[in-house]
């Protein structure tokens, strides 16, 4: 049978047993918790957090960029159907761009509340510096929100089927920006050794395609599991063979941005922190990044028989949101901590401003709380908009050839 025949019945999550309201109130509670560490934050100062001079994006911005990068990349399930004609993943498109929304509102609410002064945030609205990339990264996160938001409307209408098509190209093209100006963030930055090199867009590219596909694995199989639908067999090997593609694509330019800074002499140091006597944060690379986040879900993954376990492909999911929160903080936390050199090619004495030195960071209570919140607001507007509107299809059993 040919899939794009078959008609899709979406139905709402029914919302009427208890677990399901002890969810909605674990996670409101998470986002109160959230909140409260944002005012204490802002009423004490940012000298209750972990954060110093030298580390100045600190544990909320670990969260916030993973849920910006997973909102991007988790748009790809309906980018394949609409872009590349792979219908047997149209079903799911919907909940694809639901969580493109609910993810991204929860990474910019967490990037919000740590600025200190959230309430002058109207003035970086209001007021472009088109010369920063931060404010080139506004206009990216309000447009990918609209765009989204009109692909979702016409995914959803049927009056706007005949557009359908467009948005979801200009939806395509527009996170490939986003993420390009997210990754470019660090390699406009020239300041920090670790960070100034043009890989750094590709890479992150990579990375929200790995960090999207876990994230729409594991709500997916659980939205199914809870609700008790039918989810096809087929289809979800398609995903996680996906999801292992974009594991290898990571590795690759991670490789990529190794080699390139091993070309430059100078930049040897850089390469020697993370990968031989960077303290923890080399152990946290080998263990948490490669180990965790890579090699683990690559072997359940292509494992004969655990590969084929809805359980062990969700907790090579799972391994890989946990590696790639442990990845970007190496990647933005070790970044920050390696000795800043303020004064190239030029020989220090002395100095009480800590050149030289690898700077200190323990996160703190409050900005793991900010952290957590951010993730509960996205999965709590995407249950409260799966009891409301219909998002997930009533089953996903059409046989599919593989890929």
């Amino acid at each position: 049978m040919n899939p794009t025949n078959k008609i899709t019945v979406y139905r709402k999550l029914e919302g009427q047993s208890v677990g399901f309201y002890i969810l909605l109130v674990v996670l409101a509670i998470m986002v109160a918790m959230g909140l409260l560490a944002a005012w204490t934050m802002e009423h004490e100062g940012h000298w209750i957090s972990g954060m110093n001079n030298q580390v100045v994006w600190g544990m909320p911005h670990i969260f916030a960029i993973f849920l910006i990068l997973a909102a991007s990349g988790v748009l790809n399930v309906a980018s394949v159907s609409t872009v590349f004609g792979q219908e047997v993943y149209k079903p799911l498109g919907r909940l694809s761009g639901l969580l493109a929304i609910t993810l991204l509102v929860g990474g910019l609410m967490v990037l919000v509340l740590d600025l200190g002064r959230p309430d002058r945030l109207i003035i970086a609205m209001t007021h472009y510096n088109f010369k920063s990339i931060f404010a080139w990264n506004i206009v990216l996160y309000n447009g990918f929100m609209a765009v989204v938001f009109i692909y979702l409307w016409f995914m959803m209408e049927k009056r706007m089927q005949p557009y359908y098509p467009i948005a979801g190209r200009i939806a395509f093209i527009w996170r490939l920006i986003l993420t390009t100006g997210t990754g470019s963030i660090f390699g406009f930055l020239l300041a920090r050794e670790p960070y100034g090199t043009a890989v750094m867009a590709p890479m992150f590219i990579a990375m929200s395609l790995m960090f999207g596909k876990a994230m729409f694995l594991l709500i997916l199989m659980s939205s199914y599991r809870g609700s008790q639908r039918m989810l096809n067999h087929a289809v979800v090997m398609r995903l996680k063979n996906l999801l292992a593609m974009f594991i290898i694509t990571a590795l690759y330019f991670l490789t990529v941005y190794f080699i390139t800074f091993a070309y430059f002499t100078e930049q040897h140091g850089v390469v020697r922190f993370f990968l031989l006597d960077g303290g923890h944060y080399t152990t946290l690379f080998w263990l948490g990044q490669i180990g965790l986040g890579a090699a683990l879900p690559l072997f359940i993954l292509y494992h004969p028989r655990l590969g084929e376990q809805f359980s062990m492909i969700a907790v090579a999911s799972v391994s890989v949101v946990i590696g790639g929160m442990i990845q970007l903080y190496v990647l933005i936390i070790g970044g920050q901590a390696y000795p800043l050199d303020m004064f190239p090619e030029m020989e220090i004495l002395a100095s009480s401003f800590h050149d030289g030195v690898v700077a200190n960071y323990a996160p703190s209570h409050w900005e793991f709380m900010l952290g957590l919140a951010g993730l509960a607001m996205s999965l709590l507007m995407t249950v409260l908009a799966m009891r409301i509107f219909d998002v997930l299809p009533e089953c996903v059993t059409e046989e599919v050839p593989a890929l």
